[in-house]
């Protein structure tokens, strides 16, 4: 299981995520406001829209903000004017990080993403610095038990790169143009698509020992709660006995 997978298993443990449901919802938000004003209102002819709603829905988001925000993002209801920017940057030991941002005011973003990096013993990175390290592949996690080889083989026809079992649950990994069209192909079979996504998956990680480890997750969920930012990405290598320490702490 990769880094984020194990991050997103730990921080569902811990209740992180209803703690933070509005701050949840309006990240929801911003995501279809955005893809409804890039792609369009309509969400058979516009796929991140299509997905920014599915997991709105999934979340169990009111379906009244949901079409709030896609008339938001179609013009047809004033709105936040909000960009998208990934920030690059280093935590403790040189641990790369990226930095998902929806915002209407890069100053204050810019300073709160700083600030954080800064506090924690972190830095920020120029543009290209971190990006190298990363690539931007669509993730499909499926709920409940699902029969691996018939997901395996539908995956695969439908373009998928990787299918990975881990802890009862499965994993899709595909190029980040056919994450759309592999959820559609699973969703139509019966699956039930718990998480997707586009992420920022690195070549390698970096492994440390626990005690800076446990810094740099703890920078990860203090850049996680800054009202801007959408999601984070490491190359922190964490381990079932890192991810055991964090959760007790």
């Amino acid at each position: 299981m990769s880094g984020h997978s194990k991050w997103s298993t730990i921080k569902r443990k811990k209740g992180a995520e209803d703690a933070r449901r509005g701050k949840i919802f309006t990240r929801l938000a911003r995501e279809i406001t955005v893809a409804a004003r890039e792609g369009g209102a309509d969400e058979s002819s516009n796929p991140r829209l299509k997905l920014a709603v599915a997991k709105a829905k999934s979340g169990n988001m009111p379906r009244e903000n949901i079409e709030r925000a896609i008339l938001r993002g179609s013009g047809q209801l004033e709105g936040e004017d909000l960009v998208e920017i990934t920030y690059e940057g280093y935590g403790p030991d040189g641990v790369a990080y990226l930095i998902d941002t929806l915002t209407d005011n890069r100053n204050r973003t810019l300073a709160e993403i700083k600030h954080a990096l800064n506090k924690s013993g972190g830095s920020l990175a120029s543009a290209g610095a971190v990006t190298w390290q990363f690539q931007r592949k669509g993730f499909i996690s499926l709920e409940g038990s699902s029969d691996f080889e018939e997901v395996f083989l539908l995956a695969a026809e439908a373009g998928a790169d990787d299918v990975l079992e881990e802890a009862g649950l499965v994993e899709v990994w595909t190029p980040y143009e056919m994450l759309a069209h592999v959820e559609q192909t699973l969703a139509d079979a019966g699956f039930t698509v718990a998480e997707s996504g586009l992420r920022w998956e690195p070549a390698s990680e970096t492994g440390l020992p626990q005690a800076r480890a446990l810094q740099n997750m703890r920078l990860h969920e203090r850049l996680e709660e800054l009202d801007d930012v959408q999601s984070v990405f490491s190359n922190l290598q964490i381990s079932d006995e890192l991810a055991a320490a964090y959760e007790n702490s």
